[in-house]
Order: structure tokens, then C-alpha cells, then sequence
């Protein structure tokens, strides 16, 4: 089954940009994925192709209107996640990156200037997303990463389905350095334990390493993952707590 992208923007023109080359572009010629940008303009009703207004209430900028963004939507086949970008949006995971990439594709609306009408994501079911705690100039570079995130864990992108298994967020922690010859490099020498050639202690070495970083690099992850790794299904912790 192919992996199905619907893009709905005012920049069409911006797809599929970077996703057309490397492995997602590879990907794409040998039809692994798909990809459609809708131009949103195209269903504005007025001869000024309109598809923004003023805030109601007042205020700086300009709103994107829900009966442009909802005939657009309309348009597209439905069965699909709908996805809106947004830095409302809950924050993106890797978790929900792999169910995404498990379903038959998604469809995602990119916002411009002050944002969307609320009513549209009221009445249509949409997912708000933010792909971090920053502001672009709209949507589309956030949908690129997206669609990057899901891509590459189609199956046969990567060449082998077991690279993307230690990478930062898969296991919960940050990915362990990596290196790679030569084996000095201006006075600096690979770890002697991963030249040893002793697999038990690669694994003990890139564990500690992924941990250690993890802990001192992004605490907030750190926290969740060893509050799932002491977690017990069966509540056993809870009741030792008590």
C-alpha cells in the first residue's frame, strides 16, 4: 500500500522540495509514497481569490478563513489523519511519527499569517501539530519535516529496517556518539572499546553513553524514560510505594 500525502497550502510550489531527493526521493520514483499539494487558493469564492480576512475583535495581522480551508479539506478523499500545523499543536513525537507512518497516508493543512479560524478545527476532525517551541513563516517547512519523520520508516526507504532502531527517541533516550575511521583524527582515537571487537561490551558502552547523555542533555527525557522503565504493568511498584 502506498503511503498517501495530501498537502493543502499556498505555496504548492514548495512540494516536494527536499523530499525529492535522498532516500524519501528515491522513495517517491519508485512509488513507496505519494504526494499531492492542493492550492488553497483555488477554492476561494470572491474574484480576489481571497483566502484570509482581520481578526474579528481586532488585532495585527490576518486570519485564514474557515469556509476557504473547509472547501479545500472537503476536497480531499477522506480515511486519512488530517493534520494541522500549528505551534498550538501538541508537540511532535516519534511515537506518533511511527503510527503515522503506519497509516495509509495523511492529509495536512498548513496555516500562514495569524493562524486558522478556530471554527474550522471545531467542525472538521483535525489534529493540531507543532513540530517545536518556535515560530515559522507558515506551515510548509513544518509539514516537510513531518512527512520526512514518516517517510523514511516506510518499509523498504532505509536500507536496512534495523538502522533507524538506536536513533535518538526510538528507545526513549538520546542516540550514543558514533564514530568512524580513521581510527586518530587530529590527536583524538576512537574508544578503545569499540575497536575491541567484544560485543557485550559495545552494548554495556553505547547503553551508559545514550544514558549519560540523555540525563544531562534533555532531563525532560530522562524522566519519562526512567519513570516507564521502573513502571510496573501489574502495579507492584505502586503497592511496594504504599
Amino acid at each position: 500500500m502506498t503511503f498517501a500525502a495530501t498537502v493543502l497550502t499556498l505555496y504548492p510550489e514548495m512540494f516536494p522540495g527536499p523530499l525529492a531527493i535522498s532516500l524519501a526521493g528515491r522513495a517517491l520514483r519508485e512509488g513507496l509514497w505519494s504526494m499531492d499539494a492542493v492550492q488553497i487558493r483555488d477554492f476561494a469564492t470572491d474574484r480576489h481569490r481571497s483566502v484570509d480576512d482581520t481578526p474579528a475583535g481586532g488585532g495585527a495581522g490576518m486570519v485564514m478563513r474557515a469556509d476557504v480551508l473547509a472547501a479545500a479539506l472537503d476536497s480531499v478523499a477522506p480515511g486519512r489523519p488530517v493534520l494541522a500545523m500549528t505551534p498550538r499543536g501538541a508537540r511532535l513525537t516519534q511515537e506518533r511519527v511511527r503510527s503515522l507512518a503506519a497509516a495509509p497516508g495523511v492529509t495536512i493543512l498548513c496555516g500562514r499569517f495569524e493562524g486558522i479560524d478556530e471554527r474550522l478545527l471545531e467542525a472538521r476532525e483535525i489534529e493540531q501539530v507543532s513540530i517545536g517551541d518556535y515560530i515559522l513563516s507558515g506551515g510548509e517547512m513544518a509539514a516537510l519535516t513531518l512527512l520526512d519523520a514518516c517517510i523514511r520508516l516506510l518499509p523498504g526507504v532505509m536500507g536496512a529496517p534495523s538502522s533507524g532502531m538506536d536513533e535518538s527517541f526510538e528507545t526513549g533516550l538520546l542516540e550514543y556518539p558514533q564514530y568512524t575511521r580513521p581510527a586518530i583524527w587530529e590527536g583524538r582515537t576512537i574508544p578503545e572499546v569499540l575497536r575491541s571487537g567484544d560485543h557485550a561490551r559495545i552494548y554495556a558502552w553505547r547503553k551508559l553513553q545514550a544514558e549519560t547523555d540523555t540525563r544531562l542533555r534533555r532531563p525532560d527525557l530522562w524522566e519519562r524514560h526512567e519513570g516507564a522503565r521502573v513502571s510496573s504493568p501489574s502495579g507492584a511498584r505502586q503497592k511496594k510505594e504504599e
